[in-house]
């Protein structure tokens, strides 16, 4: 009778303590979901540019860690126009040449299709832009109603700070209400707002194709990111396509803001508008959801060797029997962490 008093003891001391642990898993876990239901913008990062991680491996003999890194493809999103400006989307692979750090690249692979894409909007959310808020809106969506199924798209306002207004969603409805939410900030933190886009995009697209599309009236003058933050991150191996329009009262001559746009667009293959009519802004929207259906997907695996952090300027040369043709894509990328022996 003892023995058997001892074990019904030691069987509750037993249960009461899978309780205690299961009641202890389950606080860990509410607390969890409740802090994955929220969706602020993470802060911005901007010491180094997003990379694949290393793959990890056991390694039997040492008993330690290797980290082994593979040669990854670089993935270019090429837009070829003739003299006149206008679309060539008829090329074959033999029609183009990709050359990296002056060396001639072998392609992996070559394709021409709509594929899915994750696209960031980002408005600026400033108190000059509260007049325009409506007609950009309408150009916002104008460019979703232009998506394809299984398109995911997130908008970003910002002013002084950035806010994910939308997460990821193909559902116009609540894109409208994110477009159309609008603020009295004063100050533009467009390189923030910039880099933490980005982050964003290459932490959790669901959609291998990134594009990024910025509206703003001016140039950056509240941002802790600077401007090569922005470049390094855009520059990463497989980063997003970048569009920007700047709205303007009127045409003027280049200013530095400008000119900073027109860099980080060009960079990456895409393309800065500068309007100087609302009017304009439907049309614009028209013409990028166009350029980004009109795209090559071009491959290779780069011979040249991946000094972490080195820079690798890509040159991409098209051409058919009857044009001379232009090629807009990334001009370099940043080589990623090598794998280190722990």
């Amino acid at each position: 009778m003892v023995g058997l008093k001892q074990k019904t003891s030691a069987m509750l001391r037993l249960v009461w303590a899978a309780a205690m642990v299961a009641t202890f898993f389950g606080v860990m876990v509410s607390a969890s979901s409740a802090q994955s239901a929220s969706s602020p913008l993470p802060p911005a990062t901007t010491n180094a540019p997003q990379n694949a991680e290393p793959a990890q491996a056991q390694d039997d003999q040492s008993g330690g860690f290797v980290f082994k890194k593979e040669v990854e493809e670089v993935v270019l999103r090429a837009i070829v126009v003739d003299e006149q400006n206008r679309l060539v989307t008829g090329l074959s692979e033999k029609g183009f040449h990709v050359f990296e750090d002056g060396k001639p690249q072998d392609l992996t692979f070559f394709r021409k299709e709509r594929v899915p894409v994750s696209l960031g909007i980002l408005i600026d959310n400033s108190g000059s832009m509260l007049p325009k808020r409506a007609k950009v809106s309408e150009a916002a969506l104008q460019l979703v109603d232009s998506s394809q199924e299984k398109d995911n798209v997130f908008v970003v306002n910002f002013g002084d700070d950035a806010f994910l207004d939308q997460d990821y969603t193909d559902d116009v409805g609540k894109l409208r209400a994110a477009l159309m939410r609008t603020g009295t900030h004063g100050s533009t933190a467009l390189y923030d707002a910039l880099v933490a886009s980005i982050d964003h995009l290459n932490s959790a697209a669901p959609q291998q194709k990134k594009i990024l599309l910025l509206v703003t009236d001016g140039q950056d003058n509240a941002s802790q990111a600077t401007y090569n933050d922005v470049v390094r991150k855009l520059q990463s191996r497989n980063g997003p396509v970048l569009y920007t329009i700047m709205l303007q009262e009127q045409a003027r001559p280049d200013t530095h803001g400008q000119q900073a746009l027109r860099a980080l667009s060009e960079q990456t293959g895409g393309t800065a508008f500068f309007p100087s009519s609302l009017d304009e802004v439907q049309a614009i929207a028209r013409s990028i959801g166009k350029d980004i259906r009109s795209q090559y997907v071009i491959g290779y695996r780069s011979s040249n060797p991946q000094t972490a952090g080195s820079y690798h300027a890509i040159q991409v040369q098209a051409a058919d029997q009857e044009h001379r043709l232009r090629v807009s894509t990334r001009a370099g990328y940043y080589s990623g962490e090598l794998g280190t022996k722990q």
